[in-house]
């Protein structure tokens, strides 16, 4: 029987040793809505001040909403810089779900009001930012910047759904935020996809080849 693996605690080490080595700042960078039907597809970049980090910072997915709200406000408020950059559904469906992550992200890193020499980026892919990229698998876990930044793309992405939801009600994008949920799959049957749903989706597809 495996171990179960230890839960890593994120700190700012990666973004110590790679700012010396650049000689500049050094974000982290995160997405939030890869996966779902529906729905944009959000980024964050956060430039943390080594003085002021908030308390709790973590990956996103190991907190309550509640707890990722209060963080959002806490990371505004005392990192040296942040941004969030979104597509949208019409971007993903004309340029695939990974070229939308990278321009979500491209987005993010341009709206810092700090210019960073290099970006620490969750996972394995290494997007096309402008500045240089250092991919970190698991980074959410690992770097507490790459961990603001994934609050920060969660929280801002949340918002977007319950806005949809309140445009296109009846799906229930305020509860699920847009991933498979069998009340998705219930709304969908019933009422067919609307223009929140990603048409390139094969699901989606699928019951619009049915119309």
């Amino acid at each position: 029987m495996k171990a179960a693996r230890a839960k890593t605690t994120p700190t700012l080490a990666l973004e110590s040793s790679l700012a010396e080595a650049v000689g500049g700042p050094v974000c982290g960078v995160d997405e939030a809505g890869r996966g779902p039907w529906a729905g944009p597809v959000s980024a964050a970049a956060v430039i943390l001040d080594p003085a002021k980090i908030p308390a709790g910072i973590d990956d996103s997915k190991a907190l309550s909403a509640a707890r990722r709200e209060a963080l959002e406000v806490a990371i505004k408020a005392q990192a040296i810089a942040w941004g969030v950059g979104v597509a949208s559904v019409e971007e993903i469906d004309e340029l695939n779900i990974l070229k939308a992550t990278g321009l979500a992200m491209r987005r993010a890193v341009e709206a810092l009001a700090v210019t960073p020499k290099a970006a620490l980026v969750d996972g394995n892919h290494r997007f096309d930012l402008p500045c240089k990229v250092t991919t970190v698998v698991g980074g959410d876990g690992l770097s507490l910047s790459i961990a603001a930044a994934s609050i920060l793309a969660k929280t801002a992405r949340d918002r977007l759904m319950v806005e949809l939801d309140a445009d296109y009600p009846g799906y229930g994008f305020a509860s699920h935020k847009g991933y498979n949920a069998p009340i998705h799959q219930a709304a969908l049957r019933e009422l067919g996809p609307c223009p929140a749903h990603r048409r390139t989706w094969a699901p989606i597809r699928a019951l619009l080849d049915q119309v």
